[in-house]
């Protein structure tokens, strides 16, 4: 079925999939992953973090999360 969309104003794309109108499939071109502790994506001019023991688990059980090869 065909899509009617009003006006669109796409500022800035950083990745990711814009996508009007019908599709069957949508598939990611790239992943990643990120592990940080406590206090670990703290911005500013003056920061103070008193964590005190900070741990963080990265034992991952799945060896594959989102396979990207194949995509296209």
């Amino acid at each position: 079925m065909p899509a009617i969309i009003g006006p669109v104003q796409i500022v800035n794309v950083s990745g990711g999939i814009v996508q009007f109108g019908d599709t069957v499939f949508i598939s990611p071109k790239s992943a990643s992953k990120v592990n940080a502790g406590s206090g670990g994506f703290n911005t500013g001019g003056i920061i103070f973090t008193a964590n005190g023991l900070s741990g963080t688990n990265v034992l991952d059980a799945n060896l594959i999360d989102q396979p990207i090869a194949g995509n296209n």
